[in-house]
């Protein structure tokens, strides 16, 4: 287990570069680009960072962050080059792949809902509509104004967090945790209504006590899609803790991560909708696919219309 602990803290130690690359674009989303310092300390794994980051990384990079008070981070440099959200990659893939028109590729998001998840025709084209709706992206800094506005500002936060947990390294974190940047992410909503309202888009497991939201897409049958070394060492010593090798107190100290991981592997994909997070929009079940993406409404919709 020793060894594994250490591995772990030589991923997150040689995937600083990427982890400060994350960190700037976190602070590009808040709105005057500064964050908590002791919020960013909650998020601290989620994020790949090490437990003394303040004193061990924000030191070794003095042209991009400064400490502005005892507790708020401030970003010095602002790297245009990273003003682009993670999802823009899959709508790039989209309108290049499947031929689809900018209008219908821009503002959408990927769709993946489980097994069984049967959308009504109404709902259906409720979804293609929200998919084409126009919001504020998460880098756009152009004042974001919720009156009159209601559909569009909701969308900007399902934008923004789906962004927060793309910078994740396991694409996932307690809801709890996002609520400590609600204000600086100008995304002043119910994260919980905000993730039960997309169950699409989010899946928030309740497991233990804890809810934590995962980005669905970023997963396929448990694991992650694109895993990445800090991942594969949490991953290597969650198996060691499954398979009862070990039976000493430094198995209690990654007990979280396991029952965490655990919530991932039994349930984002298992194809079930029990619970409440499944909204009534999208009561029902049915035999095809669990996953649907802006060409799959598409032909869907098209199809019933001919019906």
């Amino acid at each position: 287990m020793k060894d594994l602990i250490e591995k772990e803290a030589m991923a997150v130690s040689e995937a600083e570069v990427a982890t400060v690359r994350r960190l700037k674009k976190l602070l590009m989303i808040s709105t005057d680009g500064s964050l908590n310092l002791h919020a960013l300390w909650l998020i601290r794994k989620e994020l790949g960072l090490p437990d003394d980051f303040r004193n061990s990384v924000l030191p070794n990079y003095p042209g991009d962050f400064t400490i502005v008070s005892p507790d708020t981070l401030q970003l010095v440099s602002k790297d245009e080059s990273l003003a682009e959200a993670e999802v823009e990659k899959w709508r790039a893939k989209e309108y290049a792949e499947k031929w689809l028109s900018e209008f219908e590729t821009k503002y959408a998001f990927p769709v993946h809902f489980p097994t069984g998840f049967k959308i009504e025709k109404g709902s259906r084209e409720k979804l293609k509509n929200w998919q084409r709706l126009p919001y504020l992206k998460p880098y756009e800094k152009k004042g974001v104004n919720r009156v009159g506005n209601v559909e569009r500002f909701e969308k900007r936060a399902v934008g923004v967090l789906h962004e927060f947990l793309s910078l994740m390294v396991e694409k996932m974190i307690p809801v709890e945790r996002v609520s400590h940047f609600r204000r600086d992410f100008s995304m002043e909503v119910n994260v919980r209504e905000l993730i039960l309202k997309h169950p699409g888009i989010f899946y928030m497991s309740t497991k233990g006590g804890t809810q934590t939201v995962f980005l669905r897409e970023a997963y396929r049958r448990g694991c992650l899609v694109e895993p990445n070394p800090v991942y594969e060492a949490r991953r290597n010593m969650l198996e060691l803790v499954l398979l009862g090798r070990r039976n000493t107190n430094s198995v209690g100290c990654v007990q979280e991560l396991a029952e965490r991981c655990n919530e991932g592997s039994n349930e984002l994909f298992a194809g079930t909708c029990d619970g409440d997070w499944a909204v009534s929009i999208f009561e029902g079940r049915d035999e095809r696919s669990p996953t649907a993406d802006v060409s799959d409404m598409e032909v869907q919709s098209d199809e019933e219309d001919q019906d």
